[in-house]
């Protein structure tokens, strides 16, 4: 594939978008021009015929467009978002990324392989990776009543331990009416801070009783590890769980800072028009939905637990196993993951997080038996899950 191919195959989706949303058609041609040659593209020359399928069948997707959320204003319609990221690793190598679109609409910047989106609940991977760092090296005690590390929180009458946290059956509840029906502005200065939004509410069930999916879960979880290494969570992330997986462009959502690369987020209306999402702060769930990501190194990160080594063979079967309830009553969840098995909705078997927050959305995909990993991060959220299969396929066969 051609540098010029890369090249016009960005500005056709700029233009389309740019078009769609008025902005200065020229204005967004020469900046997707000029940035597009600076892009650093990642695509192994070994899967070229890989690579020119799958970006076939994601332009095919894009041209198509996406329904949208039951939740949005264009439920039931198709519509697109302004920009996207896509990346590919193959047993352990990351052999294609790329950006389409744009990441301001206001500035024509086009959607780069380093193009930061938020990346919502596909947070929650990232924390349970850590947790099981410190579970690999014995100073988290994953059955252990949750107050041995986090103290401040109040007992409830029953056990709450970081293994039904992280596989939500600890019982938390998640955002209530009032919470869903506002603009979280809110900032939260650590850990302990956001704990107050639900730390005196009620159980919503019995710990281990009933699966109930709860970002406040996650908060919870990294109380705990906050507790058990003695590092504030974002720090602890950095260093033991991003650094170490080279995955540089990962870090939490702050908004009062300066971060390069750091897309706008878009609402869509039901004209289809764009609007800029109002403003949120996220620094009430980090650990749940709140950290910023590429899609590159969330591929990195998901081939990272292909194979022991950043962490160990039980850590990572925990990881990847069904829970139980105390019936013994097995979820469609492991510690931070959906698990589908073969068959599965007409599925390979694959392990997944999906995330969506306010103005963003990712996905990540790992498929064990293929050794195959995608990451489709974009700057909407106004949308039902795509077919992100489709664009992965290529790359299940070993002939290159």
């Amino acid at each position: 594939m051609s540098r010029r191919c890369d090249v016009l195959l960005t500005l056709a989706v700029c233009i389309a978008i740019a078009s769609t949303t008025q902005v200065g058609i020229a204005q967004c041609k020469d900046t997707a021009i000029q940035e597009s040659e600076k892009q650093k593209l990642i695509a192994a020359p070994e899967y070229s015929k890989q690579i020119q399928l799958a970006r076939r069948a994601a332009l095919e997707i894009y041209d198509h467009g996406f329904l949208g959320n039951s939740d949005s204003a264009i439920n039931n319609k198709v519509g697109r978002p302004p920009g996207m990221s896509i990346a590919v690793a193959v047993n352990g190598k990351l052999v294609w990324a790329e950006g389409f679109g744009l990441a301001d609409l206001e500035q024509c910047v086009p959607v780069t392989p380093k193009t930061k989106f938020r990346i919502g609940s596909t947070s929650k991977p990232l924390t349970s990776a850590g947790a099981m760092l410190l579970y690999d090296q014995k100073r988290l005690d994953f059955d252990a009543p949750i107050q041995r590390y986090v103290p401040t929180f109040p007992a409830k009458g029953q056990v709450i331990t970081t293994r039904q946290l992280l596989g939500h059956l600890g019982g938390i509840r998640d955002y209530n009416a009032e919470e869903n029906s506002k603009l979280d502005r809110d900032v939260y200065h650590s850990v302990s801070e956001s704990l107050k939004r639900f730390k005196d509410d009620p159980l919503a069930a019995r710990p281990g009783t009933k699966w109930i999916y709860s970002a406040y879960g996650y908060v919870l979880a990294s109380a705990a590890i906050e507790g058990a290494s003695g590092q504030d969570f974002l720090s602890f992330m950095h260093d033991k769980v991003f650094a170490p997986l080279g995955m540089q462009d990962t870090l939490a959502d702050e908004s009062d800072k300066i971060i390069p690369s750091r897309a706008r987020w878009y609402t869509i209306m039901a004209d289809g028009s764009y609007r800029n999402t109002p403003y949120e702060d996220l620094s009430y769930k980090w650990a749940g939905g709140g950290f910023l990501s590429t899609a590159e190194d969330l591929a990195r990160f998901g081939s990272a637990l292909m194979k022991p080594g950043f962490l160990k063979q039980d850590a990572l079967a925990m990881i990847f196993s069904r829970q139980e309830t105390n019936a013994g009553k097995k979820t469609k969840y492991g510690l931070g993951w959906f698990i589908h098995d073969t068959g599965d909705d007409g599925t390979e078997r694959q392990f997944e997080h999906s995330g969506g927050v306010a103005g963003s959305s990712s996905w990540l995909v790992i498929y064990p038996d293929q050794g195959v990993v995608i990451a489709w991060v974009q700057n909407s959220n106004d949308f039902r899950d795509w077919s992100i299969a489709n664009v992965s396929a290529p790359f299940f066969s070993d002939r290159k």
